[in-house]
């Protein structure tokens, strides 16, 4: 008999997905996104982006990754006024800063929502971090339903029926169970927090096949030059 180490022919998805894009004459891109449930720019920057890879498709392979980023790491669990955060945080600018987003999502299509609480936003990367075992493109739905009930429905981010609900909505499986226990993904969160966003001063924060890098809420012009441009740089 003959003993075969199976470790040597596995494949992982990354590769797998490169070797489907080389096959498929397109260019692979790996997109790594620090991001906050609770950033309206990172919202914003996903759609732009969203736009710039439907007009790539025929060129570009994508393989997208969300990493957390805390704007408050001390927001409360329980929630508080969104509207009134915002007063306090932002005094007599807070208006202006509200004026201007809603204007800014009336562009994408969206009713900018004000409503509602605000608070730790932690249990979404952790939600977020479980989605992304179960695959890329459900984190990355995810990411979407969380943006979306957070930002036009005046959904709170902390709210456990919510973060279930939007789970259930892209097919992920164990999600109820998995936030019931608060130390299930923290230790990963962390060490993507160290890793990621450490080094960086805001969000959104997009880094292209490991080394080209973009910030803020780019319109999809910006992206697709930095897909050029990465483009042949490898991770």
């Amino acid at each position: 008999m003959l003993s075969l180490n199976l470790r040597k022919f596995l494949i992982s998805p990354r590769f797998l997905h490169r070797l489907m894009a080389t096959n498929s004459g397109k260019k692979f891109i790996r997109i790594d996104i620090s991001s906050d449930t609770v950033c309206p720019w990172c919202f914003v920057g996903k759609k732009n982006l969203d736009k710039a890879i439907a007009l790539t498709s025929d060129q570009y392979d994508f393989e997208i990754k969300w990493h957390p980023f805390l704007l408050n790491p001390s927001a409360p669990k329980e929630g508080i006024n969104k509207k009134d955060y915002y007063r306090n945080k932002f005094g007599s600018r807070s208006e202006q800063m509200m004026s201007r987003m809603s204007e800014v999502f009336k562009g994408l299509g969206l009713e900018y929502n004000m409503s509602g609480l605000t608070g730790s936003s932690l249990d979404s990367h952790r939600l977020l971090y479980f989605a992304g075992q179960q695959g890329l493109d459900k984190q990355n739905n995810l990411a979407e339903e969380l943006f979306l009930g957070y930002f036009t429905q005046g959904r709170y981010i902390g709210d456990r029926e919510f973060l279930i609900e939007a789970a259930r909505k892209v097919g992920i499986e164990g999600a109820a169970d998995f936030l019931e226990d608060p130390n299930n993904g923290l230790k990963e969160v962390n060490e993507e927090l160290q890793q990621h966003s450490s080094n960086i001063s805001g969000v959104p924060h997009f880094v292209l096949n490991g080394k080209y890098q973009l910030s803020g809420g780019q319109p999809p012009e910006s992206f697709i030059q930095a897909f050029q441009a990465a483009s042949n740089v490898t991770a």
